[in-house]
């Protein structure tokens, strides 16, 4: 699946294989504006009582075995975790001044919250909902992906130009930055080789996960904003937000087709 996480675009990644879903599914839609977050039940479509949790909560990602849920409160530096089997909101996390998103790694284990006020990543441990020590970036964290094995997580930071991160999930250190990314999307293929990150000079930049040396720029529109892999890998769609159109590029051979009109300033993209 290609889940949308973060606080200002799309980020697409692949998990690998879908755990089975438990026999009763729970909508949480997150409410910026009350600090609250609201379960809907889907077999009723009705919506539970309001779980308080941190000022501004901004993100939110469930873990793989559908026990919690995490929310990033963007104004109150924590992450408060939601048990989703009584809604009941737990002690909050402290994880830094301003954390905007969040990814948890495909075995559940760790969630990682990119901060964009202290330009930090903190790792917690789902076990025992407890932040590890916090990990330095050159600037504003502002989104993260991580690979399907769970091996890699990749930061957007706001340097400008932009650029990606990539952290070592075994050792919670930062490798060396790639010159690419943007604080508005990235995708990893399903098979874990590459990731795409949108540029603010109209391309796309491809690089591998093996190495971490970005290829050769793909040009697509103006302002290019989203962006989500097919789940079979073979196309990436990128959102160009100046342009009003949608460019594929074709990941085989990293080269953009022609260009499809959309409505104006297209802003997020998801995939079947």
């Amino acid at each position: 699946m290609t889940p949308a996480l973060g606080c200002s675009g799309n980020i697409s990644a692949s998990w690998g294989p879908a755990s089975p879903a438990p026999a009763r599914t729970t909508v949480y839609v997150v409410n910026r504006g009350s600090s609250t977050v609201t379960p809907i039940s889907t077999s009723t479509s009705r919506a539970g009582q309001a779980i308080s949790v941190g000022r501004d909560p901004v993100a939110i990602a469930i873990t793989s075995n559908h026990k919690t849920a995490y929310v990033v409160n963007y104004m109150s530096g924590t992450v408060t975790p939601i048990s989703i089997a009584t809604n009941t909101a737990g002690k909050a996390i402290k994880v830094g001044t301003n954390p905007d998103a969040i990814a948890i790694t495909p075995d559940g284990r760790t969630a990682y919250v990119a901060d964009a006020g202290s330009g930090t990543v903190t790792p917690i441990s789902t076990a025992t909902n407890t932040a590890g020590k916090p990990i330095n970036v050159p600037s504003e964290a502002l989104l993260i992906a991580i690979t399907p094995d769970g091996r890699t997580a990749y930061v957007c930071v706001g340097t400008q130009p932009s650029m990606l991160v990539p952290i070592n999930t075994a050792t919670n250190t930062a490798g060396k930055a790639i010159n690419a990314g943007s604080s508005w999307g990235v995708a990893i293929t399903p098979d874990g080789k590459t990731v795409y990150a949108p540029t603010g000079s109209g391309t796309v930049v491809p690089a591998s996960t093996a190495t971490n040396v970005p290829g050769k720029a793909i040009e697509v529109g103006n302002g290019p904003r989203a962006i989500a892999v097919t789940p079979d890998g073979r196309a990436v769609y990128v959102a160009n937000y100046g342009s009003a159109s949608v460019t594929p590029i074709r990941t085989a051979t990293n080269t953009p087709g022609a260009a499809i009109k959309t409505g104006s300033q297209p802003w997020a993209i998801a995939i079947t």
